[in-house]
């Protein structure tokens, strides 16, 4: 029987022109997936076959683990001070082997091993030509519709086929077979047959590599494209910086007579593309990324990371663009929620916010409203500020002497000190909050001892607020309580559907 297997991987050997120690890796893993069929559990098994005679031993294996980590997969691993008992020198990572009955070839059958080992000879094919095909550094693949797979793609370039999904097509675009296709290279699934490179046509990293194939600034090192959003087929924004001042990053992708940018939007179905000029500045990025939209003013939080955008009654439907496409692009694109709105939103929003620091003041500082608008306008709107900036800029106010400013910060320290008391002790008051509002989607947990101060106990009763109730209690825009509470109603609804 050895010597029938020698000939056998002779035989496989010659007809698919690969190398003798590639059938008798695959020999080896035949004989080993047989002999574990014999024993109870997944066992390890190795099968070590001689090369020249055709003998073949087999051993059963455990991985050596450290004794902290316990055992994962007990049929398969040891415990490092067990090891030792054995073999005085192993370590973590090494294996114990114990031999155990090799199963004859006839066990499994000539025929039957011949199948398993030309499967594992066209595994290894496709291995390599899947590395020869990755090993070429391509980031786009270009090939032909080859078939339809339950709703995805197979497109072939060579030998070498990649997968295309649904969800990552260009939704206008109808792809035949026989049609010629790029795509971005995503990823490589080896467990999936026959197509194992996922592609995309709708990621922002394939447009990003497109501009880099038509404009060479980026291939030299001369331009940058920092970010990329897109609403595939439709409009797409891209972020772009020059590291050389004598090339205009916009005009340069955009190309003569706008060849560049027209290239790339042919290729995507007709994407139209805004390309906007990346800066450090968030402020400055996002004004740029609202355009055509001409901002009026900009209001940035840090904490949040979001910025209140204020364009006039002419931008507003440009800068929220049809369907909100324009911001929500411009929101991907920066990284920062983008909240557009009016002159007289912007207002009725600041005058809120004021009238919730003054009372905020009035109430915890025990000061009047001149006082506490006197702090609003050095730019203080939270009891920490009042307590912790440094006196050095609190002493710059002209409206108050040091003793003044002395007794505010401490008032404000007394102030969060008596919150942070009456928050720890408001967790038997916080437990009358039903658990289906602490589950409620966008509910932020801080806002719990706030609504169950205010005697918001279930879904049902914030779902009954008006948007100015829930905006008083929580100190939130008009928006974010309007989406809270729709969000609380939605169970009213579910059963209509």
């Amino acid at each position: 029987m050895n010597r029938e297997m020698l000939m056998l991987v002779d035989a496989i050997s010659r007809e698919k022109n690969v190398e003798r120690d590639v059938v008798f890796g695959a020999v080896e893993s035949a004989l080993a997936q047989a002999t574990k069929k014999l024993h109870q559990g997944d066992v390890d098994i190795r099968v070590a076959v001689d090369r020249d005679s055709g003998d073949y031993e087999t051993f059963r294996r455990w991985h050596v683990v450290p004794d902290e980590a316990g055992l994962q997969l007990p049929d398969q691993e040891i415990l490092l001070f067990e090891a030792k008992e054995e073999m005085s020198d192993i370590e973590v990572g090494e294996y114990i082997e114990e031999a155990v009955d090799s199963v004859p070839i006839g066990r499994i059958g000539a025929m039957a091993a011949k199948q398993v080992i030309l499967q594992k000879i066209r595994d290894a094919e496709r291995e390599m030509l899947l590395n020869d095909f990755m090993s070429r550094g391509d980031k786009i693949f270009v090939g032909t519709v080859k078939r339809l797979d339950k709703g995805d793609i197979i497109v072939e370039a060579g030998r070498v086929e990649g997968r295309l999904r649904r969800s990552e097509m260009i939704a206008k675009e109808n792809l035949r077979n026989g049609d010629r296709v790029r795509a971005m290279i995503m990823e490589v699934d080896l467990t999936l047959r026959g197509a194992p490179i996922i592609l995309s046509r709708s990621a922002p990293e394939f447009m990003i590599e497109l501009f880099r194939q038509e404009v060479p600034e980026i291939e030299q090192g001369l331009l940058e494209i920092k970010s990329c959003a897109r609403d595939p087929g439709s409009r797409a924004k891209i972020a772009v910086l020059s590291h050389d001042k004598r090339v205009d990053p916009i005009g340069t992708c955009v190309g003569v007579r706008g060849t560049r940018v027209n290239a790339v939007t042919n290729e995507l179905a007709g994407e139209r593309v805004d390309i906007v000029l990346w800066s450090e500045d968030p402020a400055q990025f996002v004004i740029g990324a609202l355009a055509p939209a001409n901002v009026s003013s900009i209001v940035v939080d840090e904490e949040k990371h979001a910025m209140d955008v204020v364009v006039d009654e002419e931008n507003l439907a440009i800068a929220i663009g049809r369907g909100g496409q324009n911001v929500r692009l411009a929101s991907d694109l920066t990284g920062w929620k983008i909240n557009i709105m009016d002159a007289n939103e912007s207002a009725q929003k600041q005058a809120t916010e004021t009238d919730a620091s003054r009372k905020l003041f009035m109430e915890k500082l025990d000061v009047d409203e001149e006082i506490a608008d006197i702090l609003i306008s050095e730019g203080f709107n939270s009891l920490e500020e009042v307590a912790y900036v440094p006196i050095s800029e609190m002493l710059e106010i002209e409206a108050f002497d040091e003793d003044t400013i002395n007794e505010l910060r401490s008032r404000a320290k007394d102030a969060l000190l008596t919150m942070e008391i009456a928050k720890e002790e408001g967790v038997e008051t916080q437990s009358s909050v039903s658990q289906n509002l602490r589950d409620l989607e966008g509910l932020d947990p801080e806002l719990i001892p706030k609504l169950a101060e205010a005697g918001v106990n279930t879904r049902d009763d914030l779902a009954d607020l008006a948007v100015d109730e829930l905006t008083e209690i929580t100190g939130h825009s008009a928006d974010d309580a309007k989406a809270l509470i729709l969000k609380a109603r939605e169970h009213w609804f579910a059963g209509q559907e």
